[in-house]
């Protein structure tokens, strides 16, 4: 048996067939893949550090931040969530310089199939990873675009004809609905074609291009069995985790006993043996 302690952190993915996943502990990087179909235990400490402070916390938020933090980092503001909300515009973002980098730059509204049709939007350079750590074994970028704002404003326009919300039970059974994505594109842009028409001519069509020649992205998951129900784990219930490790999948651990949400627990302490 080996065993490692450190805080957790999100899961680290490498695009293949299937996919590679890392689990973090601190700077340590445990393959998980080896270790399909052995046992598995992860035990909290009952520490918890915030991921970007470092102070000692009872309890984290967004991602695995203080309070604090979570008021005064522009990462953690509401319009991360929603960026059709963004703010920098009226000179309130919380940090501008971080702003300018993530929110200011080119995005992508996509379409992809986790537990259904859903759309989502993710920064240049998050393509595949965003639809990796959404469970989504395929996904097709629909748009590129300028800013964040302008991403989330497209978004918003798309929600009235497809979800923007994963079912994570039924991505965990691996409950698919077959999608023709790039059928299913092109009804979205018929059907949204004068709210688009609109935004074009608010932002200029340079700020919001279409993508019609992107192909499908097909993911494969390192799963040996998926659960046939789904039993989630809460370390501030349960300190003590463990049992066969039967696959990953989104940001998962999925054991013969129950699956685990590592990305909820950011910033958490734990002894993992293998």
């Amino acid at each position: 048996m080996e065993s490692f302690k450190g805080h957790l952190g999100k899961m680290k993915t490498t695009m293949g067939e299937p996919v590679s996943y890392e689990l973090p502990l601190d700077e340590l990087r445990i393959p998980l893949n080896p270790h399909l179909g052995r046992e598995i235990s992860l035990s909290f400490t009952g520490t918890i550090h915030c991921v970007e402070c470092g102070r000692k916390i009872k309890k984290t938020y967004s991602d695995g931040h203080c309070w604090n933090c979570t008021q005064a980092l522009a990462s953690c503001d509401l319009c991360i969530m929603k960026p059709e909300t963004c703010h920098y515009d009226k000179g309130t973002c919380r940090e501008p310089a971080w702003g300018e980098a993530n929110c200011m730059t080119t995005h992508f509204v996509y379409l992809a199939n986790s537990s259904g049709l859903k759309v989502g939007i993710t920064r240049n350079g998050n393509i595949p990873s965003r639809w990796i750590d959404q469970g989504a074994h395929e996904g097709i970028p629909i748009f590129r675009v300028k800013t964040r704002y302008q991403s989330g404003l497209l978004e918003t326009i798309f929600k009235q004809h497809v979800s923007d919300r994963t079912n994570w039970r039924k991505m965990l059974t691996n409950t698919r609905e077959e999608q023709d994505l790039p059928a299913r594109r092109e009804q979205l842009m018929a059907a949204c074609e004068a709210e688009i028409q609109a935004l074009w001519e608010r932002f200029g069509e340079d700020a919001l291009v279409p993508l019609t020649q992107e192909t499908v992205t097909r993911i494969e998951f390192p799963v040996l069995q998926y659960p046939t129900k789904v039993t989630s784990f809460n370390f501030t219930k349960t300190p003590l985790v463990e049992g066969v490790l039967q696959g990953v999948k989104g940001q998962y651990l999925l054991l013969s006993t129950g699956v685990l949400n590592i990305r909820k627990f950011t910033g958490f302490e734990v002894e993992v043996t293998l």
